[in-house]
């Protein structure tokens, strides 16, 4: 386990688990102690499924492999599956990550894919820091294999959902989904989307989105808590997975380098494909995770 502290935050990293940073935290001036991530609870995180808490990486490709296919257009091979539906987010949430530098407020982890069943053969690296503007990650994937492969990164926080909590981000369009989240098309938003104003997020039924076209900019606000937190993110993961079951107390807002179902899905690749990288050629992103305090919405009297 490792613990990084700086600007009131404080983060646990469990490289042994997929690289996850189990916990963010944060002390506000005024002395209250805020989640900015949803903690592990009594179910510590391990590499047995995906963990619903903290956030973890996803590589060489985010979301879903229907049927553990990868296909591009140029090449197509077959995964392992680690989901009932296919090969979910990849390798680096079951991995081992290596610990190359630790200091008090910044860490770098590395996953190593050298053998396999497929092609896959690669270098990945987080940059986990804290500071006065937040907790910025930075990931990279350099493609290790003899032959140009397609590639995706991405990163998966679970923020604390509460029933007054609100979802503002704006984007230029997502996909359509048949059964299963597979895509069956596009649609374009004229206003910036759902979520253009803001509204309580929390439904009584699933909601799954696949943005594309995202600015890179999300808030989301809890007036009875007094915590906004704001995420940000580089301008090639510009489709963010949005995510919560029916009625939960988080929700998922998934900075991403390409559309869910892309690894096999022909309508998710034409909206936003995989990034084919040559031998030697990296790919890389980064986002960021700052918390700031709301005036605490008064609850009226009896």
């Amino acid at each position: 386990m490792l613990a990084l502290s700086a600007a009131g935050l404080t983060a646990t990293i469990l490289p042994e688990a997929g690289g996850i940073v189990s916990r963010l935290d944060w002390r506000a001036p005024d002395g209250r102690d805020h989640a900015l991530l949803r903690p592990p609870g009594a179910v510590q995180p391990s590499t047995a499924a995906p963990n619903h808490c903290g956030t973890w990486a996803m590589l060489p490709f985010a979301n879903r492999a229907f049927g553990g296919v990868i296909d591009d257009g140029e090449r197509r091979f077959l995964v392992p599956c680690n989901d009932p539906g296919g090969n979910i987010h990849g390798f680096g949430w079951q991995a081992e990550w290596e610990v190359l530098r630790y200091d008090r407020a910044h860490a770098v982890l590395e996953h190593r894919r050298s053998a396999g069943p497929d092609p896959y053969r690669y270098r990945a690296r987080q940059e986990i820091g804290l500071g006065e503007d937040g907790m910025t990650v930075r990931l990279s994937i350099v493609n290790e294999a003899d032959t140009a492969l397609p590639y995706g990164i991405g990163h998966h926080p679970w923020f604390p959902c509460a029933g007054d909590t609100r979802l503002v981000m704006r984007a230029q369009g997502a996909l359509v989904f048949g059964a299963a989240f597979r895509a069956t098309g596009r649609r374009d938003f004229a206003d910036g989307g759902p979520y253009a104003v803001p509204e309580p997020f929390r439904r009584e039924e699933v909601t799954a989105w696949s943005f594309l076209g995202w600015d890179g900019r999300a808030r989301i606000e809890t007036p009875s808590s007094g915590l906004a937190i704001a995420l940000a993110a580089s301008g090639n993961l510009d489709c963010p997975v949005v995510w919560a079951p029916a009625g939960a107390d988080f929700l998922c807002v998934e900075p991403q380098s390409h559309a869910i179902g892309a690894p096999s899905e022909p309508a998710a690749r034409a909206a936003a494909p995989l990034k084919r990288l040559r031998p030697g050629e990296t790919l890389e992103g980064w986002l960021r995770i700052a918390p700031e305090a709301l005036a605490p919405q008064r609850q009226p009297e009896p």
